[in-house]
């Protein structure tokens, strides 16, 4: 497994140092051009950040769990070797340049959203489609995650009870986020004292998460999942509307630490630890079909492994919240191109934690995040970690991955809900976010346990379907200001075909029932009328673009004569 990571990891940098720099070279980005967070800097959403700083906050509110759930149940259903490849390639070709060209847009336009892109160079009626395709992206990105962290809360490991530990370890790094933003703001203390306080503390807080008393225990174990969900969703609620500065950049700051600390134990388990690999490379049959539950492999391969190689959730927040934070044009490459391969390494290192494993062991049919906990606590076994004190730590750094998401999500959702009404002002942000929670609060309270994976098909196709859709603005404005879009083209066409066909699977069995009049499920049915509406929106979007795509002005194509 050492020389596999070690080549992959080196693919991942070579490819940030020669595609990369082809892609800054493309944008022609200038540090001479003052960015939109440098101009207006209101102290609330638009906020220059450092580069290091802002590569911390936008990789830990793009990695979140998907990283980590999605490469874990694409092995599981596959085989690792369509998994790797799909990671390496994904992320390289179509998920970096997307996430690139989406924060390179954005900053082109005064930080405005892609949805603002939409609207200038196609139409104002396509504008609300993409909106409202973001939105229901946005309820599911949410949908998923809560639930995630809320079995985190309640998670059990033989007969070690580890959900309380990390309710308190989660809470307290959450208030250490808080007190680190007051800190830079109001006492403009220098980043690397902060770090070199605040970051310790989030491992005392962890330790701390493994000394509680019984009686708390016992109390925090009381709480159901369900109980848990709500109160994310509260918590989501509060984070999306308070200033940037107060928790969003610092929590993010030191969610980004998370990750690159786990994976530097990810590293250093694969390379030093001699894991063999058991899981097998391929799990096909026909060459085609996963052999355990007969799925195919185009395109449930793709969207199930989702952000580890190409979402347009990083798209919404690389032009919703990130751009609005961007110092410099150079840090573009950085920021954008450079955190999507960081996720792909995470992505590459979470599914080890299952290569190691045995098909049909006990612990490859829990759940990912308990795959993921054991194998990152091997490793950190191998530096003479208390295996309890591991296991903790590494349900907190994913439910520190998945909080950097739920509360960006949020407040995007809010963002896109206030652009379609046109709601300015204080009230209108409170009424956004109520709407923007309302569905994912009735989703997790109806759903049975485990939510999560009746919303990941649909979570999937519809972030990567947005990732595409995105490739497809970006193409059109590129193609109308006088350059040529084949850098974007090419991975929106493969991602189109790959989320078009996942959602013809979505809405099958709502067409069957329709049709013969046959049993549908509750979930069948949730998924066929949302997959049903996105088509719809998506192929409004399609038409609509291809129209305006061929309506060039007369004024880009002399720009691209004389250029």
């Amino acid at each position: 497994m050492a020389l596999l990571v070690l080549g992959l990891t080196a693919i991942l940098a070579a490819a940030y140092l020669i595609y990369g720099r082809i892609l800054g070279r493309y944008m022609r980005l200038d540090d001479n051009n003052p960015t939109p967070a440098c101009r207006i800097n209101d102290g609330l959403d638009y906020v220059p950040a450092k580069g290091g700083f802002l590569l911390g906050q936008h990789f830990s509110a793009i990695a979140a769990a998907a990283p980590i759930v999605g490469p874990i149940m694409g092995g599981l259903l596959f085989g690792w070797v369509p998994a790797v490849l799909w990671l390496v390639i994904g992320a390289i070709l179509i998920g970096g340049v997307h996430d690139f060209m989406a924060l390179a847009a954005s900053i082109r336009h005064g930080a405005s959203s892609i949805g603002e892109l939409v609207k200038e160079y196609i139409s104002p009626f396509s504008q609300k489609s993409y909106l409202i395709f973001v939105w229901i992206t946005l309820m599911y990105v949410i949908i998923a995650f809560a639930d995630l962290t809320a079995h985190t809360f309640t998670q059990v490991s033989g007969e070690t009870v580890l959900g309380p530990g990390v309710v308190v370890s989660s809470f307290l790094y959450l208030t250490i986020g808080v007190v680190m933003g007051v800190t830079l703001r109001k006492w403009n203390l220098p980043l690397w004292l902060a770090t070199a306080i605040f970051l310790p503390m989030v491992f005392v807080s962890i330790w701390l998460g493994t000394r509680l008393p019984d009686s708390l225990i016992q109390t925090l174990q009381g709480m159901p999942v369900k109980g848990w969900e709500v109160v994310l969703l509260a918590y989501c609620f509060a984070a999306s509307l308070i200033p940037m500065w107060l928790l969003l950049q610092p929590r993010g700051y030191l969610g980004g630490w998370f990750l690159y600390l786990v994976i530097g134990i990810g590293l250093i388990g694969v390379l030093f630890g001699g894991f063999p690999i058991n899981y097998p490379a391929f799990d096909l049959k026909g060459g085609l079909t996963s052999f355990s539950t007969g799925k195919p492999l185009f395109p449930i391969l793709f969207v199930t492994i989702a952000c580890g190689a190409c979402s347009g959730f990083h798209g919404i927040v690389a032009s919703g919240t990130t751009s609005k934070q961007l110092r410099r044009e150079g840090d573009a490459r950085l920021v954008g191109y450079g955190a999507m391969l960081l996720e792909s390494l995470t992505a590459i290192l979470a599914l080890s934690t299952l290569m190691i494993l045995a098909k049909g062991s006990e612990l490859s049919k829990s759940d990912p995040d308990l795959v993921y906990a054991n194998g990152i606590a091997g490793y950190l076994g191998l530096l003479g970690v208390n295996r309890q004190l591991a296991l903790s730590f590494a349900l907190l750094a994913f439910s520190t991955f998945i909080y950097d998401t739920l509360d960006v999500s949020t407040r995007l959702a809010r963002y896109v809900v206030q652009e379609l009404f046109s709601w300015k002002s204080f009230a209108g942000s409170i009424a956004a976010t109520v709407a923007s929670l309302a569905f994912p609060l009735i989703f997790l309270m109806l759903a049975k346990e485990k939510g999560y994976k009746v919303a990941w098909p649909i979570f999937g196709t519809s972030n990567q379907l947005l990732a595409a859709l995105t490739l497809l603005v970006v193409s059109v404005w590129l193609r109308k200001t006088g350059r040529n879009p084949v850098l974007t083209l090419i991975p929106m066409l493969f991602i189109m075909a790959v989320t078009l066909a996942s959602l013809g699977l979505q809405i099958r069995p709502l067409i069957v029932w329709l049709t013969r009049h046959g049993k549908l499920t509750a979930t069948d049915l949730v998924s066929g009328v949302v997959g049903t509406i996105l088509l719809a929106l998506t192929l409004c979007l399609i038409f609509d673009a291809i129209a305006s795509f061929r309506r060039v002005p007369k004024l880009a194509e002399a720009a691209a004569s004389s250029s």
